[in-house]
């Protein structure tokens, strides 16, 4: 017993030698360890514990443990006090271990399971580590390049000390290094306060010195470069002046970001409250956010821009990399508020021609200011004159947007009299990019000014509003109702808009009241359409009046003179009847729709011209035809059909028959009684005479069209019918043709 008390009162008496300063690696496995010492175990097996001894010489510290497995099973230990009392369990990899009373604690190391296995253990001490660097004030600064160091295999950690105001903003910068490098920050009082692990941001609390123990979470040997940069107060960043609108070139900052998550810092002052634009190139995937001397976050790019700055006095501009290639960027900052390079005052008339917008920087902002008045309702449209993007906003005299927030309606009302800025500018920026340009438009949709007056007009005659430019209109009602609004340019391509009440906000035009409207050509669409577009202005009632009846079954024919014209017929066809629309094989079929008696919407030529239109709502029923998309003004003719077999149309001779065509008919419709078919037919049509081809279709006694042919100038097609009458049309040329026409 004696000779067991006095070696454990040597290993006591040489863990207090060691401690405070590091030795080398235990010869052995057990034995005294000393702070920072990393103890390599070559062999443990079986039911085999091996002891050592770790001495500590203050009250409630903190043990930072490093237990490596190498080979074989996974070792494990227990700490007990100097009293003998259980005070932790250490695990495999970084663990932390919280001491009461200073003394010698014994760590017990042993196997989960039986069998064998290497490991190295190695302790740090937090009130106590074996070494530590303190950090000084220039460490904090964007210029440092941080703290290098190296943690060899099995290191319980590296000890840092720092000091620095309570409630700095640190910018924690990733340690890097070959594993998962991590540490506690820990306050005066060792309350926890951030993690070093990640770049993010890490406001301290409690009071300084702070500590921090950095390891490599599994022990593993890694190089690492500790970096904490502050935001507050930051110090190291480049000075940003605030550059004038335009060419911002002598302004210019810039900054290289080497890697993804890597930061860099710009410092400009404000000489008062205002609004504050902030542009980096950012093709290269940037983000910013601006910060004021306390490290609070004013604004980020995606979120509150242009940046409202609450006072006067410096601010910090943290540009940070979202690309895993380095970056070089270029960086203008722009107080918004001043006037200094706008452009000259712009009027709102919807008649002058766009602006033409240069652009010599890709960091370029542009100014252009304009008056209103308090209730004007004013909207800005843009568009790059090549492949590119433009942001524009309206701000106020103190560089505030004055368009904030989401809103169905179309632009945004000047809450004042007085003089705004469209602030705006290129996205993007091509390497061999000298002077862009893009179009501008400011206008005011409220009591707009520059819109050609247009009014209602009649179906079948040309568009009420003649061919010209300007985007917009000013439609005059007189009587209340339903219309419908549309422009189209010189080849018939349709222009869509959006209309406008007198106060600029969107009406829709099935329910107008008398009054004066505006019609914008794209509407509330961020594009600009400048005089060099040329559209008529087409405003018809939405149910049609005065349409001349023909008869079903009947050709007709009449002429566009003007893009946008639209015909209108009133078609004599019971209720419960099937349509289908015909045209000449040498002509142009018009676009269709037909409209019940309550000038509802029934059916349009993709079902007329491929399948039969039912009839289910009461009529009267109305044809509306407008010239198909791209097709110039024209003559064309038509005919609608009815095909459910209740018809007119004479019984097809067994032995067929000759049908002629010419500009006054050019089809033909023939019946056939179910006890004259059988479950299938055969029908062949030849030109005899004249020129151009005939096409056939076939349609069951209720309507459906069973078979067609496509257009030839003979062909010959086998149909399966069912049972019931058909009905057989055959359409021919204009220009005149004879087709005889059998089956069987």
């Amino acid at each position: 017993m004696k000779k067991w008390f006095l070696s454990i009162c040597a290993a006591v008496l040489a863990a207090s030698t060691l401690a405070g300063a590091p030795a080398a690696a235990a010869a052995d496995c057990g034995g005294p360890l000393a702070i920072g010492e990393v103890a390599t175990c070559a062999s443990i097996s079986g039911t085999q514990e091996q002891v050592y001894f770790v001495s500590v010489p203050k009250a409630n510290d903190v043990l930072y443990t490093m237990l490596t497995r190498g080979s074989g099973e996974s070792p494990r230990a227990a700490v007990t006090g100097p009293t003998g009392a259980a005070v932790c369990t250490i695990l495999s990899d970084a663990g932390r271990c919280e001491l009461k009373s200073a003394g010698t604690y014994k760590i017990v190391v042993s196997l989960y399971f039986e069998g064998t296995g290497d490991y190295t253990l190695g302790v740090q001490s937090l009130k106590s580590p074996s070494a530590c660097t303190t950090l000084p004030a220039s460490f904090f600064s964007f210029a440092s390049t941080g703290q290098a160091g190296s943690l060899p295999a099995g290191a319980p950690g590296d000890c840092f000390r720092f000091n620095q105001p309570t409630g700095s903003v640190l910018r924690l910068w990733s340690p890097k290094g070959n594993g998962d490098i991590q540490g506690d920050i820990l306050d005066a009082d060792l309350q926890y306060v951030c993690q070093i692990r990640y770049a993010q941001n890490c406001t301290l609390t409690g009071s300084g010195p702070y500590r921090l123990n950095l390891a490599e979470a599994y022990g593993n040997p890694t190089p690492y470069t500790l970096r904490m940069s502050r935001i507050s107060n930051a110090a190291g960043c480049q000075v940003l002046r605030t550059a004038p609108f335009g060419d911002p070139s002598a302004y210019e900052g810039t900054g290289s970001l080497p890697q993804q998550e890597d930061i860099a810092c710009h410092k400009t002052r404000v000489t008062a409250p205002g609004t504050l634009g902030v542009r980096i190139f950012d093709v290269q995937s940037i983000s910013w956010t601006v910060y004021d001397d306390a490290g609070q976050a004013i604004c980020s790019k995606g979120g509150q821009e242009p940046c409202a700055l609450p006072a006067a006095g410096d601010y910090t501009v943290i540009a940070e990399s979202g690309h895993w290639e380095p970056i070089d960027y270029r960086i203008a900052v722009n107080a918004l508020a001043r006037t200094t390079g706008c452009a000259a005052a712009t009027g709102l008339s919807w008649a002058a021609d766009a602006l033409v917008v240069h652009q010599s920087s890709p960091v370029q902002t542009n100014c252009h200011p304009f008056r209103g008045t308090a209730g004007d309702r004013v909207i800005a449209y843009a568009s790059s004159t090549s492949y590119n993007e433009v942001r524009k906003t309206i701000v106020d005299s103190t560089g505030a947007a004055v368009c904030t927030g989401f809103s169905e309606e179309d632009g945004c009302v000047l809450p004042a009299t007085g003089t705004y800025r469209v602030v705006s500018y290129l996205t993007m920026w091509g390497p061999d990019a000298t002077d862009e340009t893009y179009e501008l438009q400011v206008r005011r949709l409220s009591q707009p000014a520059g819109c050609p007056v247009v009014r209602p007009g009649a179906y079948n005659a040309p568009p009420s509003g003649a061919l010209g430019p300007i985007r917009c209109r000013t439609l005059v009602v007189t009587e209340p109702g339903a219309y419908t609004v549309r422009g189209f340019d010189d080849e018939n391509y349709p222009k869509y808009g959006q209309l406008y009440d007198g106060s600029g906000l969107k009406v829709r035009a099935y329910n107008l009241p008398a009054g004066r409207f505006t019609w914008v050509v794209g509407g509330g669409a961020p594009d600009v359409i400048d005089n060099n577009v040329t559209y008529v202005t087409s405003v018809l009632p939405a149910k049609p009046s005065g349409c001349p009846a023909v008869t079903a079954g009947a050709a007709w024919q009449a002429e566009y003179t003007q893009p946008g014209q639209v015909f209108c017929r009133s078609l004599d066809v019971p209720q419960g009847a099937r349509l289908a629309q015909f045209r000449p094989t040498d002509g142009v079929l018009p676009e269709a729709r037909l409209l019940d008696g309550a000038g509802n919407y029934v059916c349009d030529s993709a079902t007329l011209n491929q399948y039969s239109c039912p009839l289910g709502e009461p009529g009267p029923y109305t044809a509306v035809l407008e010239q198909r998309q791209g097709v110039a003004p024209g003559a064309f003719a038509t005919a609608f059909t009815r095909v459910d077999g209740a018809t007119d149309c004479p019984v097809l001779p067994a032995d067929g028959t000759t049908v002629q065509t010419g500009e006054d008919r050019f089809t033909a419709c023939f019946t056939i009684p179910a006890d004259q078919h059988g479950a299938t037919e055969k029908f062949t049509y030849q030109r005899i005479s004249g020129a151009g081809t005939a096409r056939l279709s076939v349609f069951t006694g209720e309507g459906v069209r069973y078979c067609r042919t496509g257009d030839a100038p003979e062909r010959t097609v086998t149909c399966t019918t069912p049972a019931g009458p058909l009905t057989v049309v055959l359409e021919g040329p204009l220009a005149g043709g004879e087709f005889r026409l059998t089956r069987g």
